[in-house]
């Protein structure tokens, strides 16, 4: 019989675990010294105190982009350092991680045997799949989906409708869009990925999207980021991937992120919403 964790104990491990990161995500400024510090010797009450051994943490898996997170859930709340975290966790990525998790949880096989998924959108042809799995999905977070292009590119926002075009094919100079003359070269991902999915829901819909080569469809999000900076050398390349990623994981110096409807993505405008292409992301 597998084991699956307890809905007190998974509550636990998210609030807590989910909490301490945001609250470390939102502090600001630099902390005083012991010496500075008359209340240094008081334990901070937004510290986690452990409750769970490394033994008892629930197997994890999901999207890339989520691995720091889990990686502050599992320092938190078992008190194992946050670097030994990090490297204790992999993933399957987005859709096979959702494949692997629906298709275990219905099976007797403990070849697999994640407890617990923190997860970015499955793709539709996965949740078909799962229809009859009967997970449970919890909303945990918000991220969002950016479009990166290299800081030499004088085009500073792009709509959404503009955006659309692009990604059919027909809108295909930067020209046309405020930009310098030449051909707009644009990458995308593989059809398991999260960040696909997310384009197709948040922008795509049901229209037309131009089947993109092999080279301009990285099978990883860092290749992604990496073939916009370095494409030809040029400023002519444009890609997308989550706010999160870019911003706290894969950041590069020679890209920047373009506003959609004249609204940047931020922590603010995530939050609140007022940038356009917003999605949760999931346990």
């Amino acid at each position: 019989m597998k084991e699956m964790i307890s809905r007190r104990s998974f509550l636990r491990v998210m609030g807590l675990g989910f909490g301490a990161a945001m609250l470390t995500a939102c502090k600001t400024g630099t902390a005083a010294s012991p010496a500075d510090s008359p209340a240094a010797s008081v334990p901070d009450p937004d510290t986690p105190v452990p409750f769970l051994t490394e033994d008892e943490f629930p197997r994890l898996d999901g999207s890339t982009a989520c691995i720091p997170l889990m990686a502050q859930m599992k320092a938190d709340v078992t008190g194992m350092d946050l670097l030994e975290a990090q490297t204790s966790i992999t993933v399957s990525t987005t859709a096979y991680a959702w494949e692997n998790f629906g298709l275990w949880s219905r099976s007797d096989s403990e070849d697999y045997g994640a407890q617990l998924l923190i997860v970015y959108e499955a793709p539709e042809y996965v949740k078909e799949e799962l229809a009859d799995a009967k997970l449970e999905q919890k909303a945990i977070g918000r991220d969002a989906l950016v479009f990166i292009v290299n800081e030499e590119n004088p085009v500073q926002s792009l709509t959404q409708q503009q955006l659309r075009d692009i990604y059919a094919g027909r809108i295909t100079n930067w020209k046309d869009v405020g930009g310098a003359d030449s051909p707009i070269v644009a990458f995308q991902r593989g059809v398991d990925s999260g960040s696909q999915t997310l384009f197709k829901k948040l922008l795509k819909g049901d229209g037309q999207l131009m089947a993109a080569p092999t080279e301009l469809a990285p099978a990883d999000m860092g290749g992604l980021v990496d073939s916009i900076a370095e494409y030809n050398n040029s400023a002519n390349a444009i890609g997308f991937s989550v706010y999160y990623y870019i911003d706290q994981m894969y950041s590069k110096p020679s890209l920047r992120l373009l506003a959609v409807d004249g609204v940047t993505p931020g922590n603010d405008t995530i939050a609140d919403e007022s940038y356009p292409l917003c999605n949760e992301f999931y346990a």
